[in-house]
């Protein structure tokens, strides 16, 4: 889980927001407003929904959608999650991608979508050679690497500015890097906004997706996940600390030596561009190498899983044969692969100079329909007109985009920040209440839900191999 969220935009583009601009001055640990969301999120994770999940015996979350609301809505469901986790997915692999080929293999005459091309195909074969165990042990190798690459780092460069942790925050208040909460309302960055955009987010991101979820209802039992997600988020409050220090001593280092570099590329031209030694150079390619495979291969996998059974319907009975399911999740992984590969270099050519905050722009927007059905189903005891789902589920976001879009005209000065996700969903939840009836009861989805698990047995799926026997294919 750690790997799949700390991934090559965690590694780079989280030390460049420390100093790049914000309208006016620096953004500081802005971000860290959003982590502590992020924090606040996981709990209601970890007490509201994987306690439903677990209860359901799920072996893809959103069959949840399938049991409460309806066919219509389950697959529209999933259809917003592969939507969503193909983009943050290649969002993220794109990053690294540019980074190595800039810095590294621009200069050894190899271009980037050869570059691309080459790191898809070591995802594609380890994930095809191993399956679901090889993802589980090279995401916490790939992790170790990462984590011990960021520590490195900062130590290096902190004993060449000759500081310890109490100089480097002294210097770094000096330069306003430390600025964490912003109080002006109808700013962006404020801290109420940025706060509960970021729970939300975590909820979204975390809670209605099938990759992460994935892996923590591969726990054996509900009190180990909920312990498996609580220090989780621990781990992950301390990790992006680290990485907003990291910027802050990028920052400092680059004013002392002259560089110019800002955003995304302050971390790859101080590693590889400004003569620190080779060994630092290592471990900087070694962790961000290390970041981009636990989140790409695990969403090629989750993507793949989804796919198949919430979209292709794989896991319930029917007339194909072994051998054709089998060709089947191949061709489906394949297309996966393709479709990463295309969406990488469409995000080449709009590349805006912060990834993070394109990712989290997609995930305001993608996020928000998934978010309202599952509240709908959670939170009301109505049946939906499955004819209006999708409509619905579309519009919402288009609403979004035309008042972000109008905002300084419409909104008095007001901007929209990490609550986008908020209002998307809100709008969508009273959409789904006006396309709606009233229903006596909640469809009996735990008696209804233990006669597919039978099912799903006979078919020789196993939560505990997280949905899709890759291995097997």
């Amino acid at each position: 889980m750690i790997g799949t969220s700390l991934s090559g935009i965690t590694f780079i583009s989280v030390p460049g927001m420390v100093g790049a601009q914000m309208g006016t001055g620096v953004s500081g640990f802005n971000y860290f407003q959003v982590v502590i969301g992020y924090w606040l999120g996981y709990f209601v994770v970890a007490f509201v929904l994987l306690p439903l999940y677990y209860k359901m015996n799920l072996t893809s979350i959103y069959t949840y959608l399938d049991r409460r609301l309806g066919t219509t809505a389950y697959k529209t469901g999933a259809l917003f999650f592969i939507l969503s986790r193909t983009l943050g997915a290649t969002l993220r692999l794109y990053l690294v991608i540019k980074v190595l080929e800039f810095f590294v293999l621009k200069d050894m005459g190899i271009s980037f979508e050869l570059t691309a091309v080459i790191i898809l195909g070591l995802i594609l074969l380890y994930t095809f050679r191993g399956g679901v165990k090889t993802i589980v042990w090279t995401d916490t190798l790939q992790t170790t690497f990462m984590l011990l690459a960021l520590l490195v780092c900062v130590s290096y460069i902190m004993g060449q500015l000759h500081l310890n942790f109490s100089g480097t925050w002294t210097a770094m208040q000096a330069k306003g890097y430390t600025k964490l909460f912003y109080t002006d309302p109808k700013s962006g960055s404020f801290f109420l906004k940025q706060i509960l955009g970021g729970a939300f987010i975590t909820i979204a991101m975390t809670g209605l997706d099938q990759e992460m979820m994935q892996k923590n209802i591969s726990v054996s039992n509900l009190k180990d996940s909920k312990k498996n997600m609580i220090t989780f988020c621990f781990v992950l409050l301390i990790a992006n600390f680290i990485f907003l220090l990291l910027g802050g001593l990028l920052y400092l280092y680059a004013s002392a030596k002259g560089i110019s570099a800002t955003a995304d590329n302050i971390f790859p031209f101080v590693a590889i561009k400004s003569g620190l030694p080779p060994f630092i150079t290592m471990f900087f390619l070694i962790g961000l190498i290390s970041a981009v495979f636990p989140s790409a291969d695990g969403a090629l996998t989750a993507l793949t899983s989804s796919f198949c059974i919430d979209i292709l319907g794989m896991n319930r009975k029917n007339h194909k044969t072994d051998k054709q399911k089998k060709t089947t999740r191949l061709m489906v992984h394949y297309s996966f692969s393709i479709v990463f590969l295309i969406c990488v270099f469409y995000f080449r050519e709009v590349d805006n100079g912060s990834i993070i905050t394109t990712l989290l722009t997609i995930a305001n927007y993608t996020y928000g329909p998934l978010l309202a059905l599952f509240a709908f189903g959670i939170l009301t005891k109505r049946t939906l007109r499955n004819e209006f789902v999708p409509l619905v589920c579309l519009a919402s976001p288009v609403v979004c985009y035309i008042l972000k879009s109008n905002e300084k005209q419409w909104l008095g000065g007001y901007t929209i920040g990490q609550e986008m996700l908020i209002i998307n969903a809100s709008i969508t939840f009273l959409l789904l209440i006006l396309f709606s009836k009233k229903s006596s009861s909640i469809p009996a989805v735990e008696t209804d839900y233990e006669r597919e698990t039978n099912e799903n047995k006979a078919e020789g799926l196993d939560r505990n191999e997280g949905a899709l026997q890759l291995a097997d294919i």
